[in-house]
């Protein structure tokens, strides 16, 4: 076909301003917010609200820790009274959860042994925390020869074993709460330090950091004020894991009979005194166990809820 032959049809269309106008918007309802604004805080607690098994955990703790503090009350026994005519009784209304091989009343001695073990448990977590962060902060916040000084320090220290190190400190001091605290927490701050290492290592490039930098900001306004804060999230979500850890660590040194000495009780001392009349008495191991295990299950589900609350990636 010849490109004269192409003849293009045209006709003016005559467009008037009331041919214009707006469809399917409301002028005054463009400008409502249909959502919310929430702070990052507000929208983790609100999904993690919506995680039924992380809240029911959070309940069970909180149901633990109150009746940790005002079960030894409400019985008129006490945890180191012995009663050699009522030994190895089985749970009745007397004794709720029988006695053991001494007379002492179960009921009262688990609940103090659950509020020994929290106490150890969160007092090594809050050293941990207070240690850990403010040695990983300053190691990935300075960088360089500084932070390979460091790390090589905190990698000499996790390369004895953790366990080695606690027995020496217990066997030269004398076993007592605040020794246990003190040799679950020799090594313990180092796993938090490297994961604050690792936030710090990835903010101190972000713009906001940069732009107080260039508004005078002192190393130390910018770690605390600045980067640590964005930290927040991983530095909760370690801290809530490890106190199951401090707690089955204190567990475990007191089944060793190397925990608080008698008569003072901690659940893992209640678990050794009633291992060798466990298949007679079960009741004497069933309880420490039963709560020990409660304690650390709901701790690791709060704490895994936690996470995924924290976790931006799954923001829906």
């Amino acid at each position: 076909m010849d490109h004269n032959d192409i003849t293009v049809m045209s006709s003016p269309v005559d467009l008037k301003p009331e041919d214009f106008r707006k469809i399917g918007m409301d002028e005054k309802q463009a400008e409502v917010i249909q959502r919310e604004s929430l702070s990052a805080w507000r929208d983790a607690w609100q999904r993690l609200r919506m995680n039924k098994m992380a809240m029911a955990a959070l309940v069970v703790l909180g149901l633990i820790t109150l009746a940790a503090i005002v079960g030894p009350w409400i019985s008129k026994y006490n945890y180191y009274s012995n009663d050699l005519l009522n030994t190895n009784q089985k749970p009745s209304l007397e004794h709720w959860f029988g006695t053991d091989d001494l007379g002492r009343d179960m009921f009262v001695r688990t609940w103090y042994g659950a509020r020994i073990s929290l106490i150890v448990g969160l007092a090594a977590a809050m050293i941990d925390l207070f240690i850990g962060v403010i040695y990983g902060g300053i190691m990935g916040y300075f960088g360089g020869r500084v932070d390979n000084i460091m790390n090589k320090f905190s990698e000499i220290l996790y390369a004895i074993p953790y366990l080695l190190v606690t027995i020496l400190l217990l066997v030269v001091m004398e076993p007592s709460l605040p020794t246990i605290i003190l040799a679950l927490t020799i090594t313990g701050w180092i796993n938090m330090s490297w994961i604050v290492r690792g936030e710090i290592m990835q903010l101190k490039g972000r713009e906001f950091v940069l732009a107080s930098r260039s508004m005078g900001a002192g190393w130390g306004r910018l770690l605390f004020r600045h980067l640590l804060p964005n930290a927040m999230g991983p530095i909760i979500v370690t801290v809530t894991l490890s106190v199951p850890n401090a707690i089955f660590a204190e567990a475990f040194l007191s089944f060793l009979g190397l925990g608080v000495q008698a008569p003072v009780a901690s659940l893992g001392s209640m678990i050794n005194d009633a291992l060798t009349g466990w298949l007679y008495y079960p009741w004497r191991m069933l309880f420490p166990a039963i709560l020990i295990s409660l304690i650390m299950l709901s701790f690791n589900i709060f704490g895994d809820g936690l996470r995924d609350a924290l976790d931006p990636k799954l923001k829906k």
